[in-house]
């Protein structure tokens, strides 16, 4: 079942298992992706700036130190770095940390929202961390992974329904917006907007 709600000026749709009716380009110029760990959402930041020509800035990067196993930079240099990103022209921009996430709503144009299973998200980072890809979407330069119990946690426990608080931000936001609630749904989106296949 697809499902269209109204928000302010804008449009909101949500997605089970049916094709996108949003174009890609009524989301402008300026793409947030947002959606728990692990759903895909820098393989479709990737895919978008691909097709777009748009720069791709994945939040994880800036927000941890390259050739480390993901140590978090400073609070106060992590924000330079996102607030710096948002005030170019165009980009697609992946991530969560809802502790910055108004003034990059703010300056968005239209919003992605990805969400799926908690026990498929804890498959796929298990599978990324062992099997250490350097060409991985959204990879941190130089990182060397490690399972990490803090994480499992998140995936299975803290954040199993982040999904819920991220929709309500975009729906408030009144950006135009799709959310994807199902694999199916993120292949049609792939499909419909002949965006490159997913690796």
């Amino acid at each position: 079942m697809t499902v269209t709600l109204t928000a302010a000026s804008g449009s909101y749709l949500k997605i089970s298992d049916r094709c996108p009716k949003l174009p890609l380009h009524a989301l402008g110029e300026r793409i947030v992706v947002l959606g728990p760990s692990n759903t895909g959402k820098s393989t479709l930041a990737v895919a978008l700036s691909n097709k777009l020509g748009f720069q791709s800035v994945h939040l994880d990067q800036l927000h941890h130190l390259p050739n480390t196993d993901w140590q978090t930079r400073p609070e106060a240099e992590f924000a330079k770095l996102h607030d710096a990103a948002i005030l170019e022209e165009r980009w697609i921009m992946e991530g969560n940390y809802s502790r910055l996430m108004p003034q990059r709503l703010k300056r968005a144009t239209g919003a992605i929202l990805i969400t799926s299973n908690h026990w498929l998200r804890f498959a796929r980072y298990l599978k990324r961390t062992l099997i250490k890809r350097s060409d991985r979407a959204g990879h941190l330069e130089g990182a060397r992974d490690s399972i990490k119990w803090e994480m499992v946690r998140w995936i299975l426990l803290k954040t199993r329904h982040n999904d819920v608080k991220y929709a309500k931000a975009l729906l408030d936001s009144g950006l135009p917006t799709i959310e994807c609630r199902t694999a199916d749904a993120l292949n049609a989106l792939y499909r419909v907007w002949d965006l490159p296949i997913r690796r």
